[in-house]
């Protein structure tokens, strides 16, 4: 534990201060109202917001619910197609009365195998409104990782793109293709099948009773070690997210959520984009420019053309928008308003530099995790105050803890530790492992993150590093147990570890220790190769290192630090 202070920005004092004989600020941490020094516990500085006590209440109904003069919805960058607000909800009934039609029911799990679409939204809303349970996927996620998912979840249902469907016919399951613009219903093959749902006559005399805390999404996560593992999400999680991350940070700022127009680049199979593009700003009657694939260019061109005010990304993304204004592309950005960052760590030089060349952009960053439902924390910036390195305060109705790894002592602040948050957006658990969900999850209701983080004197989080071993990849999890398995099974290699090595545009890359059968000729080329051909493109070995063994505890624990001081010696 390591306990020490640093003014990351100059502020009136506050409660819980007095001045000392040197004329500096002293700050008595049991005097502070949002830390309580007996128990340890953080609390927002935010008021709660009271969340809605219908047992009864499904995240859709709650989302259109909202009343707003939103016009257009979703709009799609590169053909200008777009959903309005006005058609939005009658697609999403539509959609769900053709499901139930399909045979689909309360429970069910229907997979999501898309990039971000103005229909993933219809596809995500129509599912869950009528109990169904969703769960999404990267869609360059190779077969051998769909077919272990759609098991895992037992997927009844499959949506993808149109030109997927055909690749994916050994799943045992119906596959749904999505076009990228649905014209009419004479598309063919499987897009007429999407038309016909997105067009059915709504139906509402069969919809079930769903309950807050039935199960609404099932999203993959590392979590704080090991293979991927399904983060089984309520509708409960999915309101609170919605009204403690979404509408909670929209109402901090002065300007109508109607008049705000959002870029989303960041994926919507993954929890930050799901809970903005997918959910969250639909309630706000924001509208919403979809990218189906991260193009530079393209990007500039969607922020000019659509006036985008709000841009969410993750650090690859704000390296590229920093790199088109330094080419001369600031004169093509000047509607942005607000860049934040989330899902990935970022570098003091990414910020500084992004900072320096867009000054009149505002930036923040926010933390939460898959098991939060996203809700944790958001960075708020004011003429007086500008924080930039921070993840921000804690959202209202959460708290957290700062505990010491070792010894398990609550810490104050100024003192870093593993964060363990509590609140509304916890988790359910992890889909049929009640062993990691009881070591994520204690008795008490605290989840621990993993990540070693501190608050400072003013109630500001900041993530320092991690304990997990997940492997964050331009914003992607990658659990280095998934592609040591792989690794394993090819039949020169006798032993594998991955870690992540720093890089400045990825965040971490996957690198591989490899102890390989005596007297073969396997190449680094040919490690990189053979896991390539077996998993998603992100996932990738990006380098390979060769020895004897593979450095492991008498228990057989992979002694991962050792592996990265030898990284570490070689850089």
């Amino acid at each position: 534990m390591t306990t020490f202070l640093k003014p990351h920005f100059n502020s009136n004092s506050t409660e819980g201060e007095k001045k000392g004989g040197n004329g500096e600020v002293e700050r008595n941490p049991s005097k502070i109202h949002w830390y309580c020094a007996e128990t340890g516990v953080y609390t927002s500085k935010h008021p709660s917001v009271k969340l809605p006590e219908d047992p009864f209440l499904d995240v859709v109904s709650f989302i259109f619910s909202h009343k707003h003069g939103g016009v257009c919805a979703l709009v799609d960058s590169i053909s200008g197609i777009s959903v309005s607000y006005e058609e939005l909800y009658p697609m999403v009934k539509s959609m769900a009365s053709g499901l139930h039609k399909r045979g689909v029911v309360k429970g069910d799990v229907v997979l999501i195998l898309l990039p971000n679409s103005i229909y993933f939204p219809v596809v995500l809303l129509g599912a869950l409104i009528i109990g169904a349970v969703v769960t999404t996927m990267n869609p360059l996620s190779s077969l051998l990782e769909i077919k272990k998912q759609v098991l895992d979840c037992g997927v009844s249902l499959v949506f993808t793109c149109s030109d997927k469907v055909d690749k994916l016919c050994t799943l045992d399951v119906p596959v749904i293709g999505v076009p990228e613009i649905l014209v009419s219903g004479s598309n063919g093959g499987e897009s007429s099948v999407f038309y016909e749902l997105v067009t059915c006559h709504p139906n509402w005399d069969l919809r079930p009773r769903i309950s807050q805390q039935d199960t609404a999404v099932i999203l993959y996560s590392s979590g704080t070690t090991g293979a991927s593992k399904g983060v089984v999400l309520t509708h409960g999680n999915l309101i609170a997210m919605v009204e403690l991350f979404v509408r909670f940070e929209s109402s901090q700022y002065e300007y109508l959520s109607t008049e705000n127009v959002y870029l989303a680049i960041a994926p919507m199979f993954h929890v930050y984009g799901l809970s903005l593009f997918a959910m969250g700003l639909l309630s706000l009657g924001t509208t919403i420019v979809v990218m189906r694939k991260f193009d530079a260019n393209e990007m500039v061109k969607a922020i000019e053309t659509y006036g985008v005010t709000h841009f969410p990304a993750v650090p690859p993304l704000l390296i590229a928008l920093t790199r088109k204004a330094k080419d001369g592309a600031s004169s093509k950005l000047k509607s942005l308003k607000q860049v934040s960052c989330g899902a990935a760590p970022i570098t003091t030089k990414t910020i500084e530099d992004f900072v320096h060349t867009l000054p009149n952009v505002d930036f923040i960053q926010g933390y939460g995790m898959t098991e939060s439902t996203a809700v944790g924390t958001r960075g708020y910036n004011t003429e007086k105050l500008h924080n930039y390195s921070s993840v921000g305060l804690l959202a209202p109705n959460m708290q957290a803890k700062v505990v010491d790894w070792i010894t398990g002592s609550p810490l104050p602040p100024n003192s870093m530790g593993e964060l363990w948050l509590c609140g509304p957006g916890v988790m359910k658990g992890y889909l049929n492992n009640l062993e990691c969900t009881k070591s994520t999850i204690d008795d008490n209701g605290w989840l621990h993150s993993g990540d070693i983080a501190y608050f400072d004197e003013e109630g500001y989080l900041y993530v320092i590093d991690r304990l997990k071993e997940t492997i964050k990849y331009k914003g992607f999890q990658i659990a280095p147990a998934d592609l040591e398995s792989v690794l394993v099974s090819h039949p020169d290699i006798i032993d594998a570890a991955v870690i992540g090595a720093r890089d400045e545009e990825a965040g971490e890359i996957p690198v591989a220790f490899v102890a390989k059968r005596d007297g073969c000729a396997l190449s680094q080329t040919d490690v990189i190769d053979f896991v390539s051909k077996q998993v998603a493109p992100y996932k990738k070995i990006r380098k390979v290192y060769f020895g004897a063994w593979i450095p492991r505890s008498a228990a057989g624990k992979i002694l991962r630090k050792e592996l990265r001081n030898f990284l570490t010696s070689k850089l």
